[in-house]
Order: C-alpha cells, then structure tokens, then sequence
C-alpha cells in the first residue's frame, strides 16, 4: 500500500495547494478516464484498468490523435461527457498538457499525472524542461516528415525501461507515430490550479527528467508518490499507479 502522504525528494510532505490557489476540495468519484502519451496508445493502461474495474470504477482509455493539442484535448473531452458523475482524469508523459487543459471540466474531480507534463497556462513547456538535465530518451527520436517515433533501441533502452524485453518489444510494435504540430501547442489553462492534484514521478526515468517532475509535483501541491521504475511505471508498477488513482477517486 502507498503512503498517501506527498513524499518529495526534498523530504517535504504536503498535499496543501501553494498560496494564490483555489481548490475544490476531493469528492468520490465512480469515473476513471485515462489519456496516454506519445510512442503509445489507449492499451498502455491495461493493467491499471483491469485493477481499477476489479474496484467497481467505470474506466475509459482514450486514444489520443497524436496530431495536435486541440485534436488531442477535444478527444479527451468527448470522453469526459460520456462520463456520467464526477470523473478522475489520469495522464501519462505528454498527456499531462491534456489532463491540464482539458481538466477544467466541471465533472472532472481530481487529476492524476503519471510522470507526465504538467505545464501552467501558456508556458512554454520545452523552455520549462530545458532547464533540466536532458533526457536519453530525446535522443532516440526520428521523423518521417512531419511525423515522429522513437528508435527501436531508444524504445527499449529509455522510453521501456525496467520492462521485460519481451513486453517492451510489443509495445515497441504498436508504437503510434505523433505528428510535429503536436508538440507547438500551449495550454490556455491550468486545471491544476483548481482541482485536487496527485502525481507520480518516476525515480528512473529517461524520457522526462525525475528532478523536472518533482518540480512540478511540487509547483502544484500535488499529494506525489515516487515509484522506482522508468517511464512505463503505469505497467511496471501497475499496484501503486492504481492506488494513487483510488487516492485521487476517494477510494
């Protein structure tokens, strides 16, 4: 079981929003819908599902478009209406900037990053994470034109590490290419600054610097976990992604 306290690695414990926020307090929510990020597609939450629905949660797994930030947020909200009551909305890597943008709806309840980007409104998230050591995983991208994926050793090595080589290979099989545009878009808002915030950073990662998440853990007064696993903690730690999940629905 997860400490539900906020654990940083600064050793600071604090679920409180920082001075200037305001913030609903948690309800109890029954929906569960869940965005994923590039190089993947809605099956990366199968083992997070499969435990949430053993719950008794109503869960959806979106599948993001990959072209651009409107198209991927419009794809999240569409979800987000068919829910019916108040909805946790959980992302992982670039679908933090949707869960940021698209969380301002008004049945979502809690938001839940998974070593995901948690940008303010109309920050300029790569100006953000220049300021952090840069990750492996950067390195391993390459473009077919406007669209792009990762190498097959960068999948394996940066994006899948501390995954069996068998599953990461499978994954790696229906990697989903992004288009360029994607990653030019801003967040108009910030739903963090409003609703309740959980996060979980991953102390191996090498796709978003560790020390960038705990940054904006921190920054949004999120009740954060650290989980000792690379980016896919949301399969290799798929108990403690659930837990914080339950956390955030009031479970």
């Amino acid at each position: 079981m997860i400490d539900r306290r906020s654990v940083l690695a600064t050793g600071v414990a604090t679920a409180v929003a920082p001075a200037g926020f305001v913030r609903a307090a948690p309800v109890k929510a029954r929906n569960v819908v869940c965005v994923h990020g590039l190089f993947a597609d809605g099956s990366c939450w199968s083992d997070v599902i499969v435990r949430l629905q053993a719950k008794g949660l109503n869960v959806t797994s979106v599948q993001n478009p990959l072209t651009t930030l409107p198209d991927a947020v419009a794809s999240a909200e569409r979800v987000l209406a068919r829910q019916d009551g108040p909805t946790v909305l959980v992302g992982h890597s670039f679908a933090g900037i949707i869960v940021t943008q698209a969380g301002v709806q008004p049945n979502v309840s809690a938001l839940v990053y998974v070593a995901a980007r948690a940008p303010d409104a109309n920050e300029n998230y790569a100006a953000l994470a220049a300021q952090y050591p840069t990750p492996p995983a950067t390195a391993g991208i390459v473009y077919d034109g406007d669209e792009g994926r990762l190498s097959e050793v960068a999948f394996l090595r940066d994006f899948a590490n501390g995954l069996p080589d068998v599953r990461a290979k499978v994954l790696y099989a229906v990697q989903q290419p992004f288009h360029k545009a994607l990653l030019d878009g801003r967040t108009t808002v910030a739903a963090w600054r409003s609703k309740p915030s959980f996060y979980a950073v991953s102390k191996q990662d090498r796709t978003i610097d560790p020390g960038l998440e705990r940054f904006m853990a921190q920054r949004m007064g999120a009740t954060t976990i650290e989980v000792d696993a690379g980016h896919l903690s949301l399969i290799s730690h798929p108990d403690e992604i659930t837990r914080l999940i339950l956390d955030a629905a009031g479970g």
